[in-house]
C-alpha cells in the first residue's frame, strides 16, 4: 500500500494537469485530501494523469470531489473506468446533498432549549397526575377486595426495601445524632446551658432528622431499585405480557412496593429516632458527663417530645408514598433502550429526594401554623 500523493503541472494553453499517484484509498489518504485542496486553489484543470494511480475506493473519489469545488474533465477517467464509476457516484450524492443546517443564534438557542424544559416539565407534570389517579383507583380497588393483594409480592418487597435498610439507616442516624451533640454540647456550654443539649438532640432528631434522612436514604435506595426493577420489566416487555394475560400491572407491580413502603418507612424512622437518640446519648455521656439515667430523664421531663416524636412520624406515611410512587413512575415511563433506564433511575432519585425536602417544608409550616 502507498500513500496517496498528487502532483499539478501547467499545461499548455493556460490550464493545469493533475497527476494522481499512490494509493487514494481511506488507510493511505492522509492529509493528502487538504493539501490537495490548497494546491488547487484558483487552478483550473484541463487533464487528469492516472497512469501512476494505484487503488481508489469513495474515499478518494470525495477527496476529489471536495478539493476547492474540483471539476474534473469529462475523459478524465478513460484509462480508469471502474475508477471512473466510483467518482461520479460520490459527485452525485455530494452535488445532491442538502446544506448544513444554519446555526441559530446563541440568544434563539438559550430560549428555544428554555421552552424545552417548561414543555417537557409539563409534560412529566400531566403524566404525573395520570399515575396518580390510575395509582389511587388500584388502591381503592384493592381495599375493596384484599383478596387480590399479592401478599408474597408484598412480603418480598418489605423484607428487600425495608428489613434490608434497617442496618445502614440504624448507623445514618447514629452518627446524625452524634454530630448533633457536638455541636449542642460546644455551642450551649459557652452559655453554661450544656444540659440544654439533651433537649436539642431530642427535639432535632425526633421532629425533623430521623424521619428526613431516613426517607432520603430509601430514596436513593428503593426509588432506585424501584426505578430499575420495573424499568426491566419495561425493556423486556413483561409489562405488556401482564396486560395480555388480563394482570393490572398496577395490582402486580405498584400496590406491593406502595405498601411495603407505607409499614416500613413509619418502622424505620423509629428505628433511626432510637439510632439518633443513642448517638447523641454517647457524646453527652462522653462530652458533658451526662450519664445514660439523666438523658432519659430529660428526655421524658421535657414537654412536648412525645408530641415532637408523633409529628415525625406523621410524615412517614407521606414520604413513604412519595417514595414508591415515583420510583414505580419512572420505572413505568421506561422506553425500550438501556439509555432511557438510567434516565428514568436518575430522574426517580432526583425527583423522589426533591419532593421529600419540599413536603418537609410544608409540613413545618403546616405545624407552624397549627402551634404544633
Amino acid at each position: 500500500m502507498s500513500t496517496a500523493d498528487f502532483q499539478i503541472d501547467d499545461a499548455t494553453g493556460g490550464g493545469s494537469v493533475l497527476r494522481l499517484t499512490g494509493d487514494w484509498t481511506t488507510m493511505s489518504l492522509g492529509r493528502t485530501a487538504a493539501r490537495l485542496s490548497d494546491g488547487l486553489s484558483g487552478r483550473t484543470i484541463q487533464s487528469v494523469d492516472l497512469s501512476a494511480l494505484g487503488r481508489f475506493d469513495t474515499a478518494g473519489a470525495l477527496a476529489l470531489v471536495q478539493a476547492s469545488g474540483l471539476t474534473l474533465p469529462k475523459d478524465a477517467w478513460q484509462s480508469r473506468p471502474e475508477a471512473g464509476r466510483i467518482y461520479d457516484m460520490v459527485e452525485t450524492l455530494e452535488r445532491k446533498s442538502m446544506p448544513a443546517p444554519r446555526r441559530q443564534a446563541s440568544v434563539t438557542r438559550i430560549f428555544a432549549r428554555m421552552g424545552h424544559g417548561v414543555h417537557d416539565a409539563a409534560a412529566e407534570f400531566l403524566l404525573s397526575m395520570a399515575f396518580l389517579g390510575r395509582l389511587m383507583a388500584a388502591t381503592g380497588n384493592a381495599v375493596r377486595h384484599p383478596g387480590a393483594i399479592r401478599w408474597p409480592a408484598w412480603v418480598s418487597q418489605a423484607e428487600r426495601s425495608g428489613l434490608d435498610a434497617m442496618p445502614i439507616i440504624a448507623v445514618t442516624n447514629f452518627f446524625i445524632g452524634a454530630v448533633i451533640a457536638f455541636l449542642g454540647a460546644d455551642l450551649l456550654t459557652q452559655f453554661g446551658a450544656g444540659v440544654f443539649a439533651v433537649d436539642l438532640i431530642g427535639v432535632s432528631i425526633l421532629r425533623e432528622l430521623a424521619v428526613l434522612i431516613t426517607a432520603i436514604l430509601l430514596a436513593g435506595r428503593s426509588a432506585s431499585s424501584f426505578a430499575a426493577e420495573v424499568g426491566s420489566m419495561r425493556m423486556n416487555q413483561e409489562v405488556d405480557a401482564m396486560q395480555v394475560m388480563g394482570v393490572d400491572p398496577f395490582q402486580a407491580l405498584v400496590i406491593p412496593r406502595l405498601a411495603a413502603m407505607l409499614v416500613m418507612v413509619p418502622l424505620l424512622t423509629f428505628v433511626g429516632m432510637i439510632a439518633g437518640l443513642f448517638g447523641g446519648l454517647i457524646v453527652t455521656w462522653s462530652q458533658l458527663a451526662l450519664g445514660p439515667a439523666f438523658f432519659l430523664q430529660r428526655m421524658v421531663d421535657t414537654p412536648d417530645m412525645f408530641t415532637h416524636m408523633l409529628v415525625g412520624l406523621s410524615k412517614a406515611p407521606v414520604f413513604a408514598i412519595v417514595i414508591a410512587a415515583i420510583g414505580c413512575r419512572q420505572g413505568l415511563a421506561v422506553s425500550g433502550d438501556v439509555e432511557s433506564l438510567g434516565r428514568r433511575v436518575t430522574a426517580a432519585v432526583v425527583q423522589a429526594i426533591f419532593a421529600i425536602i419540599f413536603l418537609d417544608a410544608v409540613f413545618a409550616l403546616i405545624y407552624l401554623e397549627l402551634d404544633i
